[in-house]
């Protein structure tokens, strides 16, 4: 690999602001097989659509792990020295795991706790909910917040942190990756 690569790399920001295009645009400056784990699911013909054309539009000799809940066994399987591993996104995943019922903060500090040991790079991506209005309902407020305090937890794990405006990158902490 090419230069240095930080050990945890956040990416945030707004719906539609390059996030995972970025990411990408980093991985494929350093030539490997990288993972991508995807937490996405397709519960409606808009989002299937959405995760076509992520696929479509990504490295086809990158590995893509299809990783809805167990995100921290994806990263111990497949983080490596020599590749990095992508995790798109945490967003999703917050929102699965809120689903399934699953204590967020034990889910998050497990989280954190696989990046400190993960045996080569990640870059987490996540959006930056808290931004606009307060949601006018309660589960969109859990979202909310429980997105927020993971994406705090990530941010003070990351050695780089990073929001993307308009598909401008704007480091929060650290320097990008030469």
């Amino acid at each position: 690999m090419a230069g240095k690569f930080p050990k945890v790399m956040l990416i945030t920001g707004g719906a539609r602001a390059g996030k995972s295009r970025y990411a990408e645009r980093l991985m494929a400056a350093r030539p490997a097989r990288h993972a991508v784990i995807a937490t996405a699911t397709a519960g409606d013909a808009e989002m299937a659509e959405r995760i076509a054309r992520h696929r479509a539009e990504r490295d086809k000799t990158w590995e893509t792990i299809e990783q809805p809940i167990s995100v921290r066994s994806a990263i111990r399987n497949s983080a490596r020295p020599d590749r990095i591993v992508l995790v798109d996104c945490l967003t999703l995943w917050i929102s699965n795991l809120m689903a399934e019922q699953r204590d967020i903060e034990v889910e998050m500090q497990g989280l954190v706790g696989t990046l400190k040991i993960a045996a080569g790079p990640v870059i987490i991506v996540s959006n930056e909910v808290g931004l606009g209005i307060v949601p006018d309902n309660a589960l969109a407020r859990a979202f909310r917040d429980n997105l927020g305090r993971a994406n705090q937890l990530v941010a003070a794990a990351a050695e780089v942190a990073v929001f993307m405006a308009a598909g401008i990158p704007i480091v929060l902490k650290g320097s990008l990756p030469g």
